[in-house]
């Protein structure tokens, strides 16, 4: 063992490691499938608890189960965290105004770059929120699964005024659902001002139908392409979907005396009677009367229900887990359970990680890290709980990667697919971002305050879990590369760059 590498053993990190208890390989593989990166806290929680009590604490954690002290102080210090969309949308609006009346054009220039500032800050924000979540949290499985629905689900922060929005679309409609019932994730997306607005619902009156949302809920939501579903399903989806839309006046549209009662305002949201077709519909097979917003819940019900949209996501959530092409007889049990328990992800998830092939799949090298995984997970073996205090340097490696959060500009979100992500450009980066983690803060101590003062910070991934633990996933390639590291960064980066540290 050479020098620098020596001196880390025989350091604190070395006592460390003689004091820690060993997870087998197989452990190690599922507690950082299941997350977002094993670490030596998670690992010693995990042994402490055993491996049905920590996935009983992850399949089922508290509604709002605490955050470190030091996460929460940042969250809560971020403007906007606390306040609904409705009341985010207006003052933005209101400052759009503002900036458009200046009459002086440098002024207003000027005061135009404040607004779209303002924007990109409540992006960077609400990035920085999902960041430290997904680091620190206890709850890690509902953070993966917060990542998922939101790809699932996905909207793109730069149309319109989505920025403002994305923070509380993430918060509020998925991340408190990620575990529940898939039916209430789609009706919450459905209500949420930042899908809307993404789909251009916003725009979808009867005798002006826009099909946009209609087609993606079908195509991308629910059932999927080649499910059976045809163009006049398509178009009766758009119909019944009409005067569903967003309202940022204080006061309700005018109306007819006779759709008065039908009006539904939540927030933001706006059920509309006079924009909506009350003719009657035929969708999947099914008689819908024109009833007003009663119709979308109809509709939603035999979606969130169709045994094609059982098989679609429980697919996709196998992909995510297990593998590119998850074995059918394990998507098959998982899409009986979700049939049978009305959608319940949580059950769907306790069915996938007890069967027969999700444990085959504990192996190393079984599923290639999207880039989001691999930085996640980099940074939570490097530093462990200690909480950074600047999550940007961690939104520029993804957006440099390909997977920024937020970013994707399609509805169809990111591929999880292996080969989006396994090119030589992409390893390029995978091993030039290794190298900053793996060399020490890269900025990560640094609070993103003007006059800040970078915090000495060292990444110790050769430590106890190392030594009693992720030295045995390594192969003899990866581990005659380590000997030979002429530093502890050298260490470091090797380690975060090798094969198996990728899977």
């Amino acid at each position: 063992m050479p020098a620098a590498t020596g001196i880390l053993a025989t350091g604190i990190l070395g006592v460390a490691a003689s004091s820690a208890a060993e997870l087998n390989p197989r452990d190690m593989i599922l507690l950082d499938r299941l997350t977002f990166g094993i670490n030596a806290s998670s690992a010693a929680h995990f042994q402490a608890v055993g491996t049905e009590r920590w996935l009983a604490e992850q399949l089922h954690p508290a509604p709002n189960t605490a955050l470190p002290d030091a996460v929460r102080t940042q969250i809560e210090a971020m403007p906007d965290v606390n306040k609904l969309p409705f009341d985010i949308a207006v003052a933005f609006e209101q400052q759009a105004k503002s900036a458009n009346g200046v009459a002086d054009p440098d002024q207003k220039k000027a005061a135009q770059q404040v607004y779209q500032q303002a924007m990109n800050d409540r992006a960077k924000q609400a990035a920085a929120r999902t960041i430290l979540r997904a680091l620190y949290a206890p709850d890690q499985l509902r953070e993966r699964m917060a990542w998922f629905w939101f790809n699932h689900f996905n909207v793109h922060q730069y149309k319109a005024n989505i920025r403002i929005l994305i923070g509380d679309y993430q918060d509020r409609a998925i991340r408190p659902l990620a575990l529940g019932k898939f039916r209430d994730l789609l009706v919450a997306t459905l209500h949420h001002p930042a899908m809307l607005r993404y789909l251009d619902n916003s725009d979808n009156a009867a005798g002006h139908l826009n099909e946009n949302y209609a087609r993606e809920i079908m195509e991308l939501h629910t059932m999927g392409v080649g499910s059976g579903y045809t163009q006049a399903d398509v178009e009766a989806l758009a119909r019944i979907l009409t005067g569903v839309g967003i309202d940022l006046k204080p006061e309700d549209p005018k109306l007819k005396p006779e759709l008065q009662s039908q009006l539904v305002r939540e927030g933001a949201f706006e059920f509309n009677p006079a924009r909506h077709d009350y003719g009657d519909k035929i969708f999947l097979g099914h008689t819908i009367k024109g009833s007003g917003l009663a119709e979308v819940n109809e509709a939603i019900d035999i979606l969130a229900r169709h045994p094609a949209t059982a098989t679609r996501l429980c697919r996709q959530i196998a992909a995510y887990f297990v593998s590119d092409n998850p074995p059918e007889p394990l998507v098959q049990r998982m899409a009986q359970t979700f049939k049978s328990t009305d959608g319940d992800i949580s059950a769907v998830l306790a069915a996938m990680v007890h069967a027969p092939e999700f444990t085959a799949s504990l192996k190393p090298g079984a599923k290639f890290k999207d880039p989001v995984q691999y930085v996640f997970s980099a940074v939570r073996l490097a530093y462990d709980d200690k909480v950074i205090l600047n999550t940007q340097p961690i939104q520029g490696w993804l957006n440099r990667l390909g997977e920024g959060l937020f970013n994707h500009e399609t509805p169809d979100g990111y591929s999880m697919a292996s080969a989006s992500w396994n090119g030589p450009g992409q390893m390029t980066l995978r091993f030039e971002i290794a190298r900053q983690i793996g060399s020490g803060s890269s900025g990560l101590f640094k609070p993103d305050l003007p006059n800040a003062v970078d915090q000495p910070a060292f990444p110790l991934i050769q430590n106890s879990l190392y030594f009693n633990g992720l030295r045995q996933t390594l192969g003899p390639t990866t581990l005659t590369a380590l000997d030979q590291a002429i530093s502890p960064q050298d260490w470091n980066t090797l380690f975060l760059s090798s094969p198996e540290f990728m899977r």
